[in-house]
């Protein structure tokens, strides 16, 4: 097992995340000063809290909440690190391997088990069910958080993708704009009719960006991967034990073929989008997560309503978006796991969770606190919402995740960019999972 995670470690983590140089100079950014007077310290304790550094919202929403909690709980005292996004696994992993981990950290949900079958992380299931109130948590997001019947980890927050559209070029084109009721998204076919309509390579106009394009890390396998959901397969069997006979299955098959025709037989998406096209006229509809609306709204020269508008994520056979967020847990090796706890459940409580949502604009992962917060429960963040807790599926929980992650990457690429036969592509992502699963079951 310590030799399949030093694997992990050095092998697979730079295949999945490209490009990552480790850093021997403190790159962190504290939450905490030391206090002044020492003499008028009651006895703490010391917890030690890792995450990756987000935008400015998220990373004051976390200062905020430990702040809080510390004036809540003056024996306790919440040393928060903030890690660049680019450098927080490897490091992160390094110190699990070192034997050197924090006392609490985020987790990326998808690599969950990576973590949980190294046994580098504790078990929040008795915490989580006897206090966490996990009745206000939609399954979807506990089955993500969750590992051989444990749950591992508590959400703040979670995700969703959408279909965003350039309200000028429908308008000028006279088609009608895709409806907003989240129960009635358009269908992949009726996106590929309106696509070919807005499509106009002589004007420089592209028709659709239907999965982010073709980035790096882990976006390529979360806007991709509800293709072969939506198509009627998965990527594991229910077991996690094999790949076979889904990635590669006549479903995935129709999936991928979809997917590539949308490149090389009508012509209405494209290798590459130039910087800002959606903004610019240069890109008529886009698939974009749900924290990127934040984004729109502080750009006052493209606005919500006037220029662009948002419509649940189309469907093939099944209406299906990918869920999932970063999450927060408590590594085995913490000395004072209680009161880690007891920082965690504050967060991820109604009150926490509802003064990050407020501050960051992120679905949150409570039906309570989504009740309560009036912008959830209108156009458009209800449509992003109700995907997360109606529709939503997570990516696989399995220890091997990170090839399944960098396999997944690599089959859309080559349908896509490479125009390769899917099924010889398919196979191909079917061994390279197999092969990952076969080693980790060796003793």
């Amino acid at each position: 097992m310590k030799k399949w995670f030093t694997v992990i470690i050095f092998s697979i983590i730079l295949l999945s995340i490209a490009g990552l140089t480790f850093s021997f100079f403190d790159t962190f950014s504290g939450s905490k000063k030391e206090n002044v007077n020492q003499t008028d310290e009651v006895d703490q304790i010391q917890l030690t809290f890792w995450r990756n550094s987000g935008n400015a919202a998220e990373n004051k929403a976390y200062e905020e909440l430990v702040s809080a909690f510390e004036k809540a709980n003056p024996d306790i005292d919440v040393q928060m690190k903030s890690i660049p996004y680019s450098d927080y696994e490897i490091r992160l992993r390094t110190e699990l391997a070192a034997g050197n981990p924090p006392d609490i950290l985020t987790i990326d949900s998808p690599t969950l088990a990576l973590y949980a079958n190294t046994g580098s992380l504790l078990s929040l299931d008795q915490y989580m069910r006897k206090e966490g109130k996990i009745d206000d948590i939609p399954e979807t997001t506990l089955k993500g958080l969750s590992y051989k019947g444990q749950i591992y980890l508590a959400p703040v927050t979670e995700s969703s993708i959408a279909l965003c559209y350039n309200i000028h070029l429908f308008k000028k084109a006279g088609i009608p704009l895709p409806p907003k009721n989240p129960n009635k998204p358009l269908t992949w076919d009726e996106v590929v009719e309106i696509a070919k309509k807005l499509n106009n390579p002589a004007k420089g106009v592209i028709g659709i960006d239907p999965a982010q394009g073709f980035g790096e890390g882990e976006a390529p396998a979360y806007f991709k991967t509800p293709f072969l959901w939506q198509f009627g397969t998965t990527v594991l069997s229910p077991d996690g034990t094999t790949a076979s006979g889904y990635v590669d299955s006549a479903e995935a098959l129709k999936a991928l073929q979809f997917y590539q025709d949308l490149y090389n037989k009508y012509g209405v998406a494209t290798f590459e989008i130039p910087s800002g096209a959606f903004e610019s006229g240069k890109l008529a509809m886009t698939v974009m997560g749900s924290w990127t609306l934040k984004d729109f709204e502080r750009n006052t020269d493209f606005k919500l309503g006037e220029d662009f508008g948002v419509a649940p994520l189309p469907k093939a056979k099944y209406q299906v978006a990918p869920n999932g967020a970063w999450s927060l847990g408590i590594t085995s090796k913490s000395k004072h796991p209680k009161e880690a706890w007891k920082f965690i459940k504050y967060v991820t409580s109604y009150e926490g969770m509802k003064k990050y949502v407020t501050m960051t604009g992120d679905i949150p992962a409570r039906y309570s606190v989504a009740k309560a917060l009036p912008e959830f429960n209108e156009y458009p963040k209800n449509i992003l919402l109700l995907q997360a807790q109606k529709f939503s599926r997570n990516r696989p929980v399995t220890p091997v995740y990170p090839v399944v992650s960098d396999a997944i990457k690599t089959l859309f690429e080559d349908v896509g960019i490479g125009g390769k036969d899917a099924n010889v592509s398919a196979k191909e992502a079917v061994e390279k999972i197999n092969t990952a699963l076969k080693e980790i079951e060796k003793p």
